[in-house]
């Protein structure tokens, strides 16, 4: 996928409401690649993700729920956002029925709409920058906890089908000490905008 511009402006593809959230984690996750996300119209196409399932121990839900998870436990096609290492937002997109608690992580976009706005507030120009980490895109969209419980198919969320094709490359998750074997992180093989590459 070629480098965007500030005048790169891709068609959108069809809206995703919350149905699409009811299925399988892994078979959400990589359907959200190149997918475009927008909160407030600022935002990208979806780059990479991680999925997270309820049975597995490196999942927020594994124990069950508390008052930071709680939106896990409810009906998907939602967002659950959480602080990381007391440092930076995270965005999940709740997966599965009601009760399963799976979601899957976004973790790295690439920017096409509104690039002034997130480069004021990331306080850098650098596009390949802005959003390739699960931290750095929250703060370049601007979500916080207060994201936290609000559906996917409705403002400020605005969720779009991918309109290429592409090819998903899949690897082990980034971070975490628990399930690193399970080959749950999805993204555009190639990408320039990842927080990782993948392996070839």
């Amino acid at each position: 996928m070629a480098p965007v511009s500030k005048t790169s402006t891709p068609r959108l593809g069809k809206a995703l409401k919350r149905g699409f959230f009811d299925r399988d984690v892994r078979e959400v996750a990589p359907d959200l690649i190149g997918a475009t996300m927008l909160v407030d119209g600022v935002g990208g196409i979806i780059v990479e993700v991680e999925a997270y399932h309820h049975t597995e121990p490196a999942a927020h839900s594994y124990n069950g729920p508390t008052p930071r998870n709680r939106i896990m436990f409810g009906p998907p096609g939602f967002a659950y956002v959480y602080r990381s290492y007391g440092i930076h937002w995270c965005v999940n997109f709740v997966c599965e029925a009601e009760g399963s608690a799976s979601a899957v992580l976004i973790r790295a976009l690439e920017p096409t709409h509104g690039l002034a706005a997130m480069r004021r507030r990331r306080h850098l120009q650098d596009v390949h920058a802005l959003c390739s980490g699960p931290g750095k895109l929250t703060e370049a969209l601007g979500i916080t906890i207060a994201h936290n419980t609000l559906p996917l198919d409705r403002p400020p969320f605005a969720l779009h089908a991918r309109t290429e094709d592409i090819e998903v490359a899949t690897g082990i998750r980034i971070g975490i000490t628990k399930a690193v074997e399970l080959p749950w992180r999805y993204g555009i093989r190639g990408s320039k905008f990842l927080s990782k590459p993948f392996p070839k």
